[in-house]
């Protein structure tokens, strides 16, 4: 019989490294389309046209378009709502939230001498929510094959027995301690108990299929980017312009997987039930810069280009977990176990280098009518790397990362047409899938449009855009990787105040 180790140890403990996988970089290497409430309706294709606050994000030369000082503020209300499929159970859950969107100001400097072709400078300063990660996803269904206990069971193997027991649980490694959760909670049994050198490890979930499976799934947090901005324009033809990118991410997940099973009893008790929880907490900061030109080919014609470096965070993760079982023999009891070590894993700090982005970009204005434009963008997501890459952990993901990840390109097209005081907005995006096969994270389809009304030095905004996009990520990275199929729809609505000085 086992003894069962309970740990009192409430507070931090440092481990070396957390298991990170390919979606926790892709996390990180993906923006959402944010900003003003004109840039949104517009689906963001402003990489020509400039004149907004969010388009210095795109092309930092859009700042050289204004003629004006510029400052504002957007709020956005997200309504997500995810669809559920796993092994043909349908279910459902959706979060709401409301968020600071975008906020910022442009200074505009002219030379009027007319002798002098730089005749504009533009300063500003932008702040951006590139990525509200508030979501709520639930899966529900009966898997007719696999167990959580192949989870445990992938983690032990390797692990002596006597690294499980003998040695404290905020000491471990990332592994030995699934490996402890595993072994204490009587999810898996040692091939040799008896001999601290055993390596080798069975399920204690019965065999037989029908395992019953619950995933809550609950995210909370952000991706902000500051971007300090400088353009200029020779004479009001080319345009250039340079960004520089302070970016902050804090984000928290909690997990808690359920599953049960009606499978025979055996003489020995075996497990019919369990819940696993997981909380992780990662936040740090990054940096990143950007490059960007604007040309008139004509005065209606406008053609853009832009760069944005990788960015380079310095992340920290803390994790915290937690496993209650139910065992049973043939006649028996129900016997419970509840391992919770009550220890935070307070992780060393470590670099992930998300990718960079060339964006090319056209727009014919009407006048003062309107405008139609056009970006396409290119991000290849398999150069995203954690660092340092001669860490052991690492390595392994990161081949993962070449492995898996693929280049994806992102179009953009918005349209806007101006009756007197009154501007009319429509937009379209696509962007491709970052997964070579196309269905861990799939395609992304959006549309939007939106209104503005001139009052003059003040002007007000609204867009509305809605997106969906399917995904399948496994519910563990290793034994249990099933997971559901999800379809993810967001509804977004953006209101934006400017001032011109």
């Amino acid at each position: 019989m086992k003894k069962i180790l309970f740990l009192f140890i409430t507070g931090l403990t440092f481990s070396v490294s957390y298991s990170q996988g390919v979606s926790d970089a892709v996390r990180y290497a993906q923006d959402n389309l944010t900003g003003t409430a004109r840039f949104r309706a517009m689906s963001g294709a402003f990489g020509a046209v400039g004149g907004d606050l969010s388009a210095i994000t795109v092309n930092p030369a859009g700042s050289a378009v204004f003629n004006n000082n510029q400052v504002g503020v957007s709020f956005s209300n997200q309504n997500v709502k995810n669809n559920s499929n796993y092994f043909g159970t349908q279910t459902s859950d959706k979060k709401n939230s409301f968020i600071l969107n975008q906020a910022g100001a442009v200074f505009v400097f002219k030379d009027h001498n007319q002798n002098n072709g730089w005749n504009k400078i533009a300063i500003g300063a932008s702040y951006e929510n590139t990525n509200n990660f508030d979501n709520n996803i639930f899966s529900a269904g009966t898997n007719p094959t696999n167990s959580i206990g192949s989870y445990f069971v992938n983690f032990a193997n390797g692990i002596e027995l006597g690294n499980i027991t003998g040695i404290p649980y905020r000491d471990q490694f990332y592994n030995e301690q699934q490996a402890y959760f595993g072994y204490y909670g009587h999810v898996i049994n040692p091939v040799n108990e008896n001999s601290n050198t055993n390596t080798q490890y069975t399920s204690n979930v019965p065999a037989g299929g029908n395992y019953y499976q619950e995933n809550n799934i609950y995210t909370t947090g952000y991706n902000s980017k500051l971007s300090f901005n400088i353009a200029s324009s020779y004479k009001d033809r080319l345009y250039f312009g340079a960004n520089l990118n302070v970016h902050v991410t804090d984000y928290r997940r909690s997990s808690s997987f359920y599953e049960d099973n009606s499978n025979p009893l055996q003489p020995t008790a075996t497990i019919s039930n369990l819940r696993f929880n997981n909380e992780l907490y990662t936040y740090g900061n990054g940096f990143s810069f950007q490059l960007g030109a604007i040309a008139k080919v004509t005065e209606a014609f406008r053609l853009g280009l832009a760069y944005e470096s990788n960015t380079w965070y310095s992340l920290y993760d803390e994790v915290s977990q937690s496993l209650g079982t139910t065992r049973q023999a043939t006649g028996g009891p129900e016997i419970f176990e509840n391992i919770n070590p009550n220890v935070v894993n307070v992780y060393e700090s470590y670099t992930l280098q998300t990718p960079g982005k060339f964006t090319f970009s056209g727009a014919y204005v009407f006048g003062k009518s309107g405008l139609i434009s056009v970006d396409y963008s290119i991000k290849d997501y398999s150069n995203t790397k954690f660092k340092p890459t001669n860490d052991t952990g690492f390595r392994g993901v990161n081949n993962d990362i070449s492995n898996q990840l693929t280049t994806a390109g992102e179009l953009r097209v918005g349209a806007e047409y101006k009756i007197k005081q009154l501007s009319l907005r429509g937009g379209y995006r696509f962007e491709g899938s970052p997964y070579k096969n196309g269905t861990t994270i799939g395609d992304l389809n959006s549309y939007s449009g939106g209104l503005g009304y001139s009052f003059g030095s003040t002007k007000l905004d609204l867009a509305y855009s809605y997106l969906e996009r399917k995904s399948n990520q496994g519910f563990f990275t290793t034994g249990l990787t099933d997971g559901a199929n999800i379809t993810s729809k967001l509804n977004n609505v953006t209101l934006t105040l400017l001032f011109e000085l």
